[in-house]
């Protein structure tokens, strides 16, 4: 039983039954083409009935030694993993070789974050009185203020903006819609950006609803908004790797920092597990040395 003629059955299953994203299905596609690629490699042919938790190990080694991180690699087993479910859901197989197959322990990295100093360094550095400045500070007050994705800045329409009840609906991943809401101060200067700015632009077709523009009246790219961010780092002179995720890393950091509930700042991020949202329950080092300072008996 050769593993191709299940491909399309697996895309339709990601599409329809799971609601993947085209990139997300191209993903997993690409998985287990890389499965296809290592038996290849080794000279045998890729037969379902016949693999072995051994053979998917060895596939793991193999790309490991190929020099995938392991990210790459647990990245990979998820979508091995989720074809041979598919594939033990359509009772095409009897047992499922990759249920034990195990994807490497990943160390969680704490997300770089900025204070609110430095976003207010980077704020003041923005020339306000210029359109595209009124834009450059509406985009850093949202990234930071309701801490979206640079897509789902990017990809935010004014019939999406609800002021009456200071809230945004955005297109998360997954296409998974959300409420998130929007600070007094950036629904402000948005609303400045889109009446005082934004109506001077010649628009083009199909871009009428997109809330950020650029001079030629199309929709911001994503790499328009990662060099704004890089540019207003070095005025500020700000010495880290500054991107729209620093800002949404903030956002949450500080969110929880000051008491909020973890459920509440999940639903905000748009985050599917509770696990993704906790890593932004650290505290910098700093503080936690102010703790033990003022209230631990023998400090």
């Amino acid at each position: 039983m050769s593993i191709q003629p299940y491909l399309k059955g697996f895309n339709d299953y990601l599409r329809l039954e799971r609601s993947l994203a085209a990139n997300s299905i191209e993903a997993y596609l690409g998985d287990v083409q890389k499965l296809c690629q290592y038996y290849e490699s080794i000279g045998r042919d890729l037969l379902l009935k016949e693999i072995q938790l051994d053979d998917l190990r060895a596939f793991i080694t193999w790309l490991n030694d190929l020099g995938a991180q392991a990210t790459t690699q647990a990245r990979v087993i998820s979508g091995i993993k989720a074809f041979f479910g598919y594939l033990m859901q359509e009772e095409i197989l009897d047992e499922d070789p990759a249920v034990l197959l195990e994807a490497p322990k990943l160390s969680r990295k704490l997300p770089d974050t900025l204070n609110i100093h430095e976003i207010n360094k980077m704020i003041d550095c923005i020339d306000a009185s210029k359109p595209e400045g009124m834009r450059s500070k509406v985009i850093v007050e949202i990234l930071y203020g309701c801490g979206l994705r640079v897509s789902e800045l990017t990809s935010l329409r004014i019939s999406n903006i609800f002021p009456q009840t200071e809230f945004i609906k955005v297109l998360g991943k997954g296409d998974k819609e959300r409420l998130v809401p929007i600070g007094s101060t950036a629904l402000k200067l948005l609303e400045i950006y889109i009446n005082e700015c934004r109506v001077h632009l010649n628009i083009k077709k199909g871009n009428e609803d997109f809330v950020f523009l650029n001079r030629s009246g199309s929709s911001l790219s994503r790499i328009s908004v990662f060099k704004l961010l890089k540019s207003l780092a070095v005025a500020a002179n700000i010495r880290k790797n500054i991107s729209p995720h620093t800002l949404r890393h903030s956002f949450a950091t500080h969110l929880i920092e000051g008491g909020a509930d973890l459920r509440a700042v999940q639903e905000m991020l748009g985050h599917a597990s509770i696990t993704t949202t906790e890593i932004y329950t650290h505290l910098d080092r700093d503080y936690l040395k102010t703790v033990i300072t003022q209230f631990h008996p023998r400090s």
